[in-house]
């Protein structure tokens, strides 16, 4: 048996060759496109202004991508909800809702799993079931959206997942999420984190896209990196750093530089000297974020005033450096923690 079109992964074009193949004029791909984005149906039959021979036939070929909120938490420190959606397959991702000055911003997966293997990471446990497809993550978009009430002004592709090992899907995501007949999110107000696969931040150099681009750094040299980030094997520092700055070159964006301080591993004197010789010069902004613990892994966070400590040393070598403001300190915020936790109860009563 076929598998069903998601129309919610369509772009306008492509659903307008698909409603030409049914004899339909062009017109009706903005009815349907409206319908997906701006009114955000759950199903074909909602498309109210579409014939009913019409919904019969795209019911037949097509299905609109949705997702289920299998469990939320809300944060009783600062309003924080963490969500766990359950796919049309069974399988989970994770999202984060965080509220900032500037507005509401979520934190969304791009993948089921996540083969990067990076060793303090809960979503990687359990490797890569699947890719997300550009509908399920507008549907994470969408749910949190319409669950909250809020309006979403910023996205950070940051959940579960690679975002560059899952390339196509990404892409048409995010020109989908900046439809101005859709959500109409600006490029500028959406970030795009990686661990370093080299060939794909040269790729995503050529789109010349206005996203910010977040680099998973995490070590100051190789021998370290890559006992965190196997990734770091196939992409050492050198060639991680020349593809930022053909990025730099092709787009003119500043990069960003996450480093999550693992107590007694990469946060002393000599990985400060490291970090200056490596950034040292760049335009460039070193997010500094205390680790979350993960019951499978052994790294630690350090105390509040190593973390300072820390950020002073970067700062006093002339790096820009600033601590992300923790949110949801009291739920399961660890990308993966909470898809581990369903994960192992559903083991449990096999």
């Amino acid at each position: 048996m076929t598998e069903k079109t998601d129309l919610r992964s369509l772009e306008e074009g492509e659903l307008a060759g698909l409603l030409a193949g049914l004899g339909q004029p062009a017109f009706r791909a903005g009815q349907v496109f409206s319908w997906l984005h701006q009114k955000r149906v759950a199903s074909i039959g909602e498309m109210t202004n579409l014939s009913k021979e019409l919904r019969a036939q795209l019911e037949e070929r097509c299905r609109v991508e949705t997702l289920a909120i299998e469990r939320k938490q809300v944060s009783r420190l600062d309003g924080t909800v963490k969500y766990l959606f359950r796919l049309w397959d069974g399988n989970h991702v994770e999202a984060v809702l965080m509220q900032y000055r500037h507005g509401s911003s979520l934190c969304i997966s791009t993948q089921v799993g996540c083969r990067m293997g990076c060793t303090f990471c809960a979503s990687t446990l359990g490797g890569l079931v699947r890719n997300l497809s550009p509908g399920e993550m507008l549907s994470e978009v969408y749910e949190a959206q319409r669950d909250s009430g809020r309006r979403i002004d910023s996205i950070v592709l940051m959940g579960i997942g690679e975002p560059l090992d899952n390339y196509e899907n990404v892409m048409k995501f995010l020109r989908l999420v900046s439809h101005p007949g859709g959500l109409n999110l600006g490029a500028r107000h959406i970030s795009l984190s990686t661990c370093g696969i080299v060939p794909m931040i040269d790729r995503l150099a050529e789109e010349k896209s206005q996203i910010t681009l977040s680099i998973s750094l995490h070590a100051s040299n190789d021998e370290k990196r890559s006992r965190l980030m196997p990734v770091n094997r196939q992409y050492p520092l050198g060639e991680l750093m020349a593809a930022c700055q053909r990025y730099f070159a092709k787009t003119g964006r500043r990069i960003s530089f996450e480093y999550a301080l693992i107590a007694g591993v990469n946060d002393g004197r000599e990985d400060a000297d490291e970090l200056q010789g490596l950034l040292g010069g760049w335009v460039a902004h070193i997010n500094l974020i205390p680790v979350n613990p993960v019951r499978e892994r052994a790294y630690a966070r350090g105390s509040r005033e190593s973390v300072f400590r820390f950020q002073q040393m970067l700062r006093q070598r002339g790096l820009n450096a600033t601590i992300r403001r923790e949110l949801g300190g009291d739920i399961s915020a660890a990308c993966g923690q909470l898809r581990r936790e369903r994960e192992q109860e559903e083991a449990e009563h096999v």
